[in-house]
């Protein structure tokens, strides 16, 4: 092939590197560019923002990164320091104590690890691989570093002499750990006599140095080097290539080996010996982040005044966090999206269920989002927010995105400060506390979302305050063209902030035009692979751990680049990351209800829907679908046309998708039998899953290989996961080819729509599937006729005792005498109700409202004797007041004439006058009346609202 200057731009700034030139295309395949070559042409070119991404990436795969390595134009040498910010790095020690073995975990950024760092560099030309032998110290199932047997290795290269590159060792805790703590390995490459500014870098920075040579007859300049190396204070191996000799210490901490006839693995472990006995004992312990203080010697990228800039802003702003008590940061200095937040959250779904006097109520719980919203103003003026939002606002666009990751940055390293620790296991059981002391970026991004949401709906902004509030949809709009993520969905409150969102987007159709985007959203059970598989799928940076560790929904721009937009009818990707559903810490019915809201919200926003799911098993998964749809079914109002695929992670068997046919069959008809019932429970058209929620079991179920080759720390990534990522990929792109997407606008009145929607729709939310739904509501049936069978043995004995009431038989009732006569019929109801529950195909499902229905039916029988008590007594009253007013007749009779004939001996006057006559009279009739009838009960207004309850 013929390869001129290969020009790589668009990195950060434009760089031209010369790269061989092959004239003669018939030449052998020893001629192509060496792979290391490629990976430093990329990273000369790219700015920090981009090395810090590839970095991370080589780090999570196990690879070695660049420490030191020379500018290929003016040959200054660089640390790129800003690279290793984001790596984080754990591993277990295991210490003998008198009958056991204690084990404890690290995890910490590595450039705040102090740890051993171990240098190889060579002198002279070698027979032997210097980076193939490391790599069985390290893992010997892995090419930590690239080594001249490694697949497109050439015998040339230009950009990789002078490169000093940096890997880890992390034991795992284990009895087979080849080092018993964290060691760094840095491997020096090309002739050591050569790049003399490295080599005494590496010298003054180890706590071991090793050297291969080729033979220990060797030249001056490489004599004076060994020499100088002998009498220093510091641990040193010599590796002779062409000696047979064993190991062997000259003096103490200086040791000899030779490499000749020896197998790579006996050369190993007696290296690994020496390495270990020399740090059993005193050395030197290196750590990353003080290589910033050798700005003498090599150009370190965080000097760069972008960098300076951020990182002084971001100190200030973490300063001000370190001051607080970690479980009061939120409290304290974000208090809109606390308890004030919550509890707005619930009045407003409280308002789409409203009982009673529905007008008052409505009105009250208005009055009390005002005056919660009121609060939030009030209470929006924390120092924190203003150092944040004005440092957003202040800086440069390259200082403002050095400020967010350094936050970022320092706020994460600040969570595995022995504070922290210390709180978890403090507060192991209190979840709540723990959750106040989980805080980062996102957390302030959110109280942003909601001092501007609060300012909005007051619309009567504080006074001074407008120019600033009104300003934060534009700079959240702009970080998310840059890519940042944007929370959708409050995972803490289970609710989204529409005001927010909806300004949001308007701001970004602002600056982008209102772009057509396609909306792929994941869904999955918690610690399913979501996350993981979307940042290897678009290098994104979603929140990656163990855990629950995405909370809500977040979505994220991805822009097409421009060789394949030509295919597409939009412009971006829209990637919606969810949190993990059915989470073991959050369990019980409310967490069923925020799962299945947020599952039917990601599914009906996206246009298409990855199902991921951690193994073969698709159950819980159906569950959730089950519920989805029917929901989607009662939302008739809302217009969506939403697709699905199935993700199968970590299945190991390679026939599993020829295998799984059957299981696919399964599958389907599993998924249209619960789409059916649903569609008789809903009475809608249905007969099929992909009537609702578009799905080919033929095409659309794909299966993963595990991510790892191996047991962490150590494992590298398995190069078929990454195959898998991307041929789902490539199927997920040819699916939206098909697409036209959803403009930006669209997108937000569905955001709105949908959630209205859903907050409208409560009750099948509550349930784990379709058949729970058709189940429950079968069991109310029954319940109904209970209850009917208890009011009609009520009214038999009400019936009963009326008449002995009015014959005088009766003038007295007691509770128990109540209780005695309904006895029976009660007892009869809970057999049945036994029976029922008992007896019924579906019994497995009912025992979980067994304990619930039965204290139903017991209060509903307690209430209706106490009401029968209450009516009876009533009754009595009145036969009673009847004898009563009887007996007085006579008297009554008598003293109304006598008042009747003085009253007309008064009005004799105003005989002429009928009308005034007859006014009079009435007005005196009712005060007598009144008089001789006041301690009669008057009769009650009939409510048949309360009396049908």
């Amino acid at each position: 092939m013929s390869l001129g200057p290969v020009s790589l731009r668009g990195f950060g700034h434009s760089s031209t590197l010369e790269l061989p030139h092959c004239a003669d295309s018939s030449q052998s395949k020893e001629d192509h560019i060496h792979p290391m070559d490629v990976q430093m042409a990329i990273f000369h070119c790219s700015d920090n923002f981009l090395r810090q991404k590839i970095i991370t990436k080589l780090s999570q795969c196990q690879y070695a990164l660049p420490l030191l390595f020379p500018d290929p134009v003016t040959a200054n040498i660089e640390c790129p320091l800003w690279t290793f910010r984001q790596i984080s790095k754990t591993w277990k020690i295991c210490t003998k104590a008198e009958n056991s073995n204690i084990v404890e975990m690290k995890s910490m950024p590595i450039y705040k690890a102090k740890i051993p760092l171990v240098s190889f560099f060579r002198l002279g030309s070698l027979s032997v691989s210097k980076s193939q032998l490391m790599n069985v110290l390290i893992n010997d199932r892995h090419n930590t570093f690239f080594h001249r047997d490694c697949p497109g290795s050439t015998k040339s290269r230009h950009l990789m002499d002078g490169l000093a590159e940096i890997a880890w060792y992390c034991p795992a805790g284990k009895s087979n750990d080849f080092f018993n703590d964290c060691v760094a390995f840095c491997n020096l490459h090309g002739d050591s006599l050569e790049m003399v500014k490295q080599r005494e870098i590496l010298t003054e920075n180890s706590s071991v140095i090793v050297v291969l040579v080729q033979t220990l007859e060797m030249s001056q300049e490489s004599k004076a080097i060994i020499s100088m190396l002998f009498n220093s204070q510091k641990p040193l191996v010599i590796l002779s290539a062409d000696n047979d000799c064993s190991a062997d210490q000259v003096e103490p901490q200086k040791y000899k080996l030779g490499l000749k006839d020896r197998s790579q693995s006996d050369v190993s472990e007696e290296l690994k010996e020496m390495i270990r006995n020399i740090l059993s004992g005193p050395h030197k312990s290196f750590q990353l982040e003080t290589m910033k203080k050798m700005t003498n010697e090599v150009r370190v990228d965080e000097e760069a005044e972008a960098c300076q800039n951020g990182k002084s802003a971001a100190m200030e702003l973490v300063a001000l966090i370190k001051k607080m008590d970690i479980t009061k940061i939120k409290e304290v200095f974000l208090p809109c999206q606390g308890q004030l937040w919550y509890e707005w959250c619930k009045i407003n779904k409280e308002l789409y269920h409203l009982k009673g006097d529905i007008e008052q109520e409505k009105a009250h719980k208005t009055q009390q989002l005002m005056e919660l919203r009121q609060k939030q103003c009030d209470a929006s003026n924390s120092e924190l927010m203003k150092l944040f939002t004005e440092s957003l606002k202040g800086l440069p666009t390259k200082a403002g995105e050095y400020f967010l990751k350094w936050t970022q940055i320092l706020i994460d390293k600040d969570k595995t400060s022995e504070e922290l620790n210390t709180k978890q296991a403090e507060l192991e059981q209190l979840s709540k506390q723990l959750q106040s002391a989980t805080f980062g970026l996102e957390h302030m991004f959110r109280e942003m979302g909601q001092i501007y949401e609060a300012h909005k709906s007051l619309e009567k902004p504080a006074e001074g305050q407008q120019a600033e509030w009104t300003k934060y949809p534009e700079l959240a709009a702009d970080l998310m063209i840059k890519g940042h993520p944007m929370e959708l969905m409050d995972g803490d409150a289970g609710h989204v902030p529409l005001i927010w969102m909806s300004s949001l987007i308007q701001e970004v159709i602002k600056k982008l035009g209102d772009q057509r985007v396609f909306v792929l959203s994941v869904l999955g059970l918690q610690s399913s692979g979501k996350s993981t598989m979307l940042n290897a799928m678009f290098g994104l940076e979603f929140a990656v751990s163990a855990g629950r560790c995405t909370k809500g929904a977040y979505m994220q721009l991805v822009k097409l680049s421009e060789e394949i937009q030509k295919d597409y009818t939009f412009d971006y990707i829209l990637v919606v990351d969810t949190e993990g559903l059915r989470a073991l810490e959050l369990a019980g019915n409310a967490t069923l209800h925020h799962d299945n809201e947020l599952a039917t919200f990601v599914v009906g926003l996206g246009n298409l829907t990855l199902i991921n799911i951690f193994g073969e098993n698709p159950a819980d998964m159906q569950d959730i679908l089950q519920i989805v749809v029917q929901a989607f079914m009662r939302m008739k109002k809302v217009k969506i046309s939403p697709s699905c695929v199935f993700v199968h992670q970590n299945v190991t068997d390679i026939a599993a998708a020829v295998k799984n046919m059957d299981g696919k069959r399964c599958l389907q008809e599993k998924l249209d039998a619960m789409t059916q019932l649903a569609a008789e429970e809903e009475v809608c058209a249905f007969e099929c899953f992909s009537d609702v929620i578009a799905f080919n079991v033929q095409e659309d179920v794909k299966y993963f290989a595990q991510i790892w080759e191996g047991s962490p720390p150590m494992a590298p990534p398995n190069p078929g996961y990454s195959e898998s990522v991307q041929e789902l990929k490539a199927s997920i792109l040819s699916k939206a080819s098909k697409s036209d997407g959803i403009l930006l606008s669209h997108f937000g009145t569905k955001i709105q729509d949908l959630w209205n929607a859903l907050m409208n729709e409560h009750f099948v939310f509550s349930f784990k599937n379709t058949q729970e739904i058709a189940v429950y509501r079968e069991l109310e049936v029954q319940y109904g006729n209970w209850t009917l069978a208890l009011r009609s043995e009520m009214l038999n004995v009400e019936n009963q005792l009326f008449p002995k009431i009015e014959k005088g038989q009766l003038d007295d009732v007691e509770l128990t005498d109540l209780s005695n006569q309904m006895s029976n019929k009660y007892e009869e109801v809970m057999k049945k109700m036994a029976a029922y529950f008992n007896d019924n195909k579906d019994k497995e499902m009912l025992v979980q409202w067994q304990g619930r229905f039965e204290n139903k039916i017991k209060g509903f029988h307690e209430d209706i004797v106490r009401d029968m008590e209450r009516k009876l007594d009533e009754v009595i009253q009145l036969k009673n007041a009847r004898t009563k007013l009887d007996d007085k007749k006579t008297t009554f009779e008598n003293k109304l004439l006598q008042h009747s004939k003085e009253l007309a001996h008064k009005l004799k006057c105003l005989e002429k006058y009928e009308e005034e006559l007859k006014a009079k009279f009435n007005a005196v009739w009712s005060h007598w009346v009144k008089e001789l009838t006041s301690d009669t009960k008057p009769i009650e207004n009939i409510n048949l609202e309360t009396d049908q309850n």
